[in-house]
């Protein structure tokens, strides 16, 4: 969710405070270059605060840089709740991947036989869940800094829907990738036609449950953020003010991005699910079968899930997130290994900053 409104980002300038790590069973001297990566997204970037949560065989190392609130000068909570953008986006294909695995979706069937007369019949279930419907991304014809000043507007999905419907494909479908937050729209839409329940309700009983991540939940309408927390901040444009917007309604992202976790929880969940706990084998295989994203990163699409290649050998397996007043990079090797980057000002920090965030994710795995 949000991932494409750089263009209004300005350049913050913000002093950073102090680094604070908090070791489990190893140290930050572990991870000195990613050190180096968090302080700079809140000294060059200019968020103002920062962390990196790592867990592999060793334990836990936690590095944090700046501050959760400006206001107040507090430090980043640990394991503060953060509202963690389009990584929903995996969470929603694990639910519709369960489903298929039991019967109650065919993944190449048209998305037209469970939503009839939404989209056209040659979109099938699996182009929503690859970015490879065609169908336009409405977030393309939001105005982002009417939302960033009216936090509290409600957005009905339909009305989200309608939208980008209104614009004509951009390719037919199958034959590109084009990330589109409208298929995500349409996915969460088809959980619920089919199990008669909130697309919620289904990740919470499904998902969080077995995993028991009690710090993740689907808002919903619901404005707040539970403590412990950061302040989400934005910057509307160059040199105005940072903004806090950790308050606001989270409806305009529905079901491609706005769950509410906190780093340790979204590091089990991606843990679990590519250590095969949330699928059967078949619909796991399916769902890390990806295609280019045309990025010279060599990154891969699966079905809800990012294939990022590691610089020192491998893969990490996960997603990024972006969402009002707060970034995410989060991701798992098929070893066991997992780690969450964020910072808490989304948009409105310089263009280095997603490259910095994903240049930290990859040096977690490979420092």
């Amino acid at each position: 969710m949000l991932r494409r409104v750089i263009a209004m980002v300005g350049i913050v300038g913000l002093t950073a405070a102090g680094t604070a790590t908090v070791p489990a069973a190893a140290s930050d001297e572990d991870h000195p270059k990613l050190g180096r990566l968090v302080r700079q997204l809140t000294a060059r970037d200019g968020a103002p605060g920062a962390l990196a949560n790592v867990q592999d065989r060793h334990g836990r190392t936690l590095i944090r840089s700046g501050v959760g609130d400006l206001r107040t000068g507090a430090p980043v909570p640990p394991d503060g709740h953060w509202r963690i953008g389009s990584i929903t986006k995996p969470f929603v294909a694990t639910v519709v991947l369960q489903l298929v695995g039991e019967g109650e979706i065919e993944l190449d069937a048209p998305v037209d036989r469970y939503l009839p007369g939404l989209v056209s019949r040659d979109i099938t279930v699996r182009h929503l869940l690859q970015h490879t419907s065609g169908l336009p991304d409405y977030l393309e014809y939001l105005s982002m800094p009417e939302i960033i000043a009216h936090p509290f507007t409600h957005y009905d999905k339909r009305e989200l829907l309608d939208l980008a419907l209104k614009h004509p494909p951009l390719f037919e479908p199958g034959e590109r990738w084009s990330y589109s937050n409208t298929g995500y729209l349409l996915a969460g839409m088809l959980i619920e036609k089919v199990t008669g329940h909130p697309y919620g309700d289904e990740i919470r009983r499904r998902v969080l449950r077995p995993l028991r991540l009690r710090h993740t939940f689907v808002p919903g309408d619901r404005a707040s953020l539970p403590l412990p927390r950061p302040r989400g901040y934005v910057r509307p444009g160059p040199d105005v003010p940072l903004l806090d917007r950790t308050l606001l309604n989270p409806s305009v992202a529905a079901a491609s991005g706005n769950v509410v976790s906190t780093a340790s929880d979204v590091n089990r969940f991606f843990a679990a699910l590519v250590g095969g706990e949330l699928l059967r084998p078949a619909q796991l295989r399916e769902m890390m079968t990806t295609r280019p994203m045309g990025r010279s990163s060599g990154t891969e699409y699966g079905l809800g899930l990012v294939r990022v290649p590691l610089p020192c050998g491998g893969y990490v397996w996960g997603h990024a997130g972006d969402m009002i007043g707060f970034s995410t990079r989060s991701g798992a090797t098929v070893d066991g290994r997992r780690a969450t980057i964020m910072a808490n000002v989304y948009p409105g920090a310089t263009d280095a900053q997603d490259n910095d965030l994903e240049a930290a994710l990859t040096t977690a795995f490979c420092e």
